[in-house]
């Protein structure tokens, strides 16, 4: 790097940070802070929700897939992400905009307390904030990496100015700073992306040109979809997994959803994201596949072949762009995220801890959601220097293992508990559900793992969970259903098609008898 590209990187930063600083103004009580009060344009949450399922992870990790395998990076990632998107869409979208518009909450598990009991709402919360923090921190040490490539700073230096530069924005401003940032750094992504395309494309004329390139010996098995560890079974997994994970079950594409003034427009918005996840990957991903022909990895997994591409072919400014466009994925999904958790402990946590937060104003409960945001950031920057320790292997391995392998589990109560197919599974299902999937994660990927010539194959490792999840919610919610008119009241509120007064308050039923005295918390309030 340059005093040009260094130019484009601090002009980037000073830019969101302005964003934020703008956001603020929009920003009066924690329904603005986490769903934006509502009022998203579905355009802006389409683009909002696409860009927040990116990370750095993409030219690292998926990076080295590709290099190594080829297009099996596209149709085992960003494939299951645009059909489950596209599906949910339908199933999930609109309900969970209702959640908002019908029942008042701010947080996608805030239902749950109704819907199940507190004792489901706090497992799913506490555990969906613990793998939140591992999720995040494997994608500032992926930014962090590509950082050091470009720059030499440390990677401990490098979370350090990422982290505090997305927690100054996201903080001031909330939901509205990251869906405006989020629509600038799309833009940057945009012109980055196009601009490395091309830069590629024009070396390919030594090569065979644009089709003749796939002959070349250096990309044998390139262009097979499922190669390696990446099979079928893979692949359905990866699907499921997707359809819950992409559509609500990490809680920040969920929040997307809750933004926009109805759900028509929620279900707009997914269609958007799923086309932009149909479409965009392939211009992101093609220089990748070309890789093995233009650059030497110097890591074993090829995690660096993006970043050695980008500085053998782009000119500086260009290349300024570029690794900007590194940093606006991975603050896209780090912001949102923090958005989501602070929700999460905010609204779900907070008031059954603490008996002060059950009496929050719009002022105590605004203050609370900043300073939880800037302690989620912290913690998930001080687990980011951890990632590539013995515990937690490299950062792909975070990601598809522990996040793809923890998600069922989570979100499988979550998002199924809006269907009216469901609404006889009740606490019992979603926590056997839970805890026996969980459970499942620990057996697969370590005793069992062990003990297995070679090892658990890795479609297995974040299939099994899955499959155990969804299995015993459906089983156990047939054997002893626990439907209430208290709870299939919520699934009405949640699935009637009737929207023609998105924006009108709805009370939000109690608890079952006896719940808030046993467990100490008090009844769920509407918004303000």
């Amino acid at each position: 790097m340059n005093s040009l590209d260094w130019a484009v990187l601090i002009g980037y930063f000073g830019v969101m940070v302005a964003i934020g600083v703008w956001s603020h103004k929009r920003v009066d009580n924690v329904s603005d802070f986490f769903t934006a009060g509502g009022k998203m344009p579905w355009w802006l949450s389409g683009i909002s929700h696409h860009m927040s399922g990116y990370s750095a992870v993409m030219f690292t990790g998926y990076a080295g897939i590709a290099y190594t395998y080829g297009v099996t990076s596209f149709i085992t990632w960003s494939f299951p992400i645009a059909l489950g998107i596209a599906i949910g869409s339908k199933l999930f979208a609109p309900r969970i905009n209702r959640l908002r518009s019908r029942l008042h909450v701010a947080s996608p598990l805030e239902y749950l307390k109704n819907r199940y009991n507190l004792k489901t709402q706090q497992a799913l919360a506490w555990s969906g904030m613990l793998l939140k923090i591992v999720d995040v921190a494997a994608k500032w040490a992926a930014i962090s990496t590509l950082l050091s490539v470009f720059t030499g700073i440390s990677i401990n230096q490098g979370i350090l100015i990422t982290g505090v530069i997305t927690a100054i924005y996201c903080t001031i401003g909330g939901l509205w700073a990251d869906a405006l940032t989020e629509l600038g750094q799309f833009i940057i992504q945009l012109l980055a992306g196009v601009a490395m395309f091309i830069a590629v494309v024009a070396k390919l004329g030594d090569h065979g040109g644009f089709f003749g390139v796939w002959d070349e010996p250096e990309l044998a098995g390139h262009g097979k979809p499922l190669v390696g560890p990446y099979g079928t079974i893979f692949l359905l997994a990866f699907l499921f997994i997707k359809l819950f994970e992409y559509n609500g079950g990490m809680l920040n594409q969920a929040q997307r959803y809750m933004a926009t003034t109805s759900p028509r427009d929620a279900a707009r918005s997914a269609r958007l994201s799923a086309i932009l996840w149909l479409v965009w990957p392939v211009v992101l991903f093609f220089p990748m596949w070309m890789s093995p022909l233009l650059v030497n990895a110097q890591k074993p997994d090829g995690s660096d072949s993006y970043a050695l591409m980008t500085e053998q072919l782009l000119p500086h400014g260009l290349l300024g762009l570029v690794i900007v466009g590194f940093f606006s994925h991975t603050m896209a999904m780090c912001s949102s995220d923090a958005n989501a958790i602070a929700a999460v402990f905010t609204r779900d946590v907070a008031p059954v801890v603490s008996k002060a937060a059950r009496g929050w104003n719009d002022r105590k409960g605004l203050i609370a959601a900043r300073l939880t945001t800037v302690i989620f950031l912290g913690l998930s920057m001080a687990v980011a220097t951890q990632v590539n320790s013995p515990a937690f292997k490299d950062i792909i391995t975070v990601v598809i293992k522990w996040v793809a392998g923890l998600m069922g589990p989570i979100a499988i109560p979550m998002m199924l508990g809006l269907l009216r197919t469901f609404r006889k599974s009740g606490p019992t299902a979603a926590l056997t559900s839970w805890s026996m999937g969980l459970l499942a994660f620990w057996l697969v990927n370590y005793p069992i793992n062990w003990n297995v010539e070679g090892g658990v194959p890795l479609e297995y490792q974040v299939s099994i969970p899955l499959a155990v999840s969804l299995i015993l919610y459906i089983a156990v919610g047939y054997i002893k259903p626990e439907d209430t008119p208290e709870r299939d009241a919520i699934i009405e509120k949640i699935n009637t098609d009737d929207d023609g007064s998105a924006g009108g308050a709805v009370a939000v039923p109690g608890p079952a008898e006896g719940q808030d005295e046993v467990l100490g918390s008090a009844p769920q309030r509407p918004l303000p």
